[in-house]
């Protein structure tokens, strides 16, 4: 009786083995991304910028008549002379361009049609339907806060829309 010492007990590899491993293997990977994909896709809006509630500054930073660009919010927060605040949308209500302020005509311009605008955001000539949209604000501890993810509609400036210092 001869007995065969060169074959292997060792199990080896086929090649159907191998391409399970890589299938299982590939589609792990494919649903580890899908799934941090989801986690970012539910995360809430950074605080601070558009479309969240925006720290403009403090109420003492702004002089009254001044007109300030807050470009991570995307408005113009307007101090008025008696020291209320309203923040203006800088989005045209004629065709959604920026609206810039230009301060040596003393208006908000748009550049895309010929909209111009007060610095209240009314309507002063061109094809604009109706004034410049509002964000809510809010002042707490002396701080100016404005809510970009809640754009309100108006016919006209009233002063029950600027909030008090």
């Amino acid at each position: 009786m001869s007995t065969d010492k060169t074959k292997s007990t060792k199990p080896q590899l086929t090649r159907r083995d191998f391409l399970g491993i890589t299938w299982g293997a590939l589609t792990l990977v494919l649903g580890g991304e899908a799934a941090g994909a989801v986690f970012k896709f539910i995360q809430p809006v950074n605080i601070g910028g558009f479309g969240s509630v925006v720290n403009a500054g403090t109420v003492d930073s702004f002089q009254r008549g001044s007109i300030t660009h807050n470009q991570a919010g995307r408005f113009y927060l307007v101090r008025m002379e008696d020291g209320g605040f309203l923040a203006i949308w800088q989005k045209c209500t004629h065709l959604g361009c920026s609206v810039p302020w230009v301060a040596t005509e003393n208006q908000f311009h748009c550049p895309c049609h010929g909209s111009l605008f007060n610095q209240l955001g009314e309507v002063h000539g061109g094809p604009a339907p109706r004034p410049l949209d509002l964000f809510p604000v809010t002042i707490q501890d002396g701080q100016v806060f404005v809510d970009t993810g809640s754009p309100y509609q108006r016919t006209k400036f009233e002063e029950s829309q600027t909030t008090k210092a």
